[in-house]
């Protein structure tokens, strides 16, 4: 165990590692399995102790990276529509993107705000908010807050459970990556209750 949290606390400490960080969160935006909420809060958690990497420093990169990811999902959506590809046309995606289309005409703003809270719904919003053409002035703008805001409740996560085990950052990042989730699950049924219900295939992810 003590060289397992001595290889983390080592690796924490590479330049690599916010390029890792930058990599997933921006692969995510546009590919649902990489899980970037992950990386992010067990980073944090090494960060709370550690100090490195350094917690803004984290928030900056992984909001860079899940900005820029929407915003290649939107591109990839406006140029090739949301049937081009395999996992595109499963029926858990294109129930997906019926309900971004509705909840786009609805009320855009706040969909693309929680979207990024929601990984297979937010990866969903993105390509079809291209397909349909919505303006990509205001999507940029949507998308560069909700990437900031994303970030920071990432890491702010991480960072609150990750100082309570100084001497065991594995641990750390474990018990943070599970908070996580746990209060994903939880923010998950919120947005449902106020928006109105995922289609069935997307709640179920």
């Amino acid at each position: 165990m003590q060289a397992i949290n001595d290889f983390i606390l080592a690796a924490a400490g590479q330049p690599w590692v916010l390029f890792l960080i930058l990599a997933c969160c921006l692969i995510d935006g546009f590919f649902p399995p990489i899980p970037s909420e992950s990386v992010v809060v067990g980073m944090a958690a090494v960060s709370a102790t550690a100090g490195v990497p350094n917690a803004w420093l984290l928030v900056l990169v992984a909001a860079i990276g899940a900005f820029s990811g929407d915003n290649i999902a939107y591109l990839l959506g406006r140029r090739i529509g949301t049937k081009r590809w395999r996992w595109m046309r499963t029926q858990r995606m294109q129930g997906a993107f019926r309900w971004a289309a509705r909840e786009l005409r609805r009320r855009a703003a706040s969909l693309i705000l929680v979207a990024r809270f929601i990984p297979v719904g937010r990866v969903a919003v993105n390509l079809t908010a291209g397909a349909t053409h919505f303006r990509h002035a205001e999507f940029v703008a949507l998308t560069g807050l909700s990437a900031v805001l994303w970030a920071g409740y990432s890491v702010g996560i991480g960072v609150f459970f990750g100082q309570w085990f100084e001497h065991n950052h594995l641990l750390g990042a474990v018990i943070a990556i599970i908070a996580a989730v746990i209060l994903g699950v939880i923010v998950d049924r919120i947005i449902s209750k106020v928006r109105g219900s995922l289609p069935e295939e997307l709640d179920n992810a």
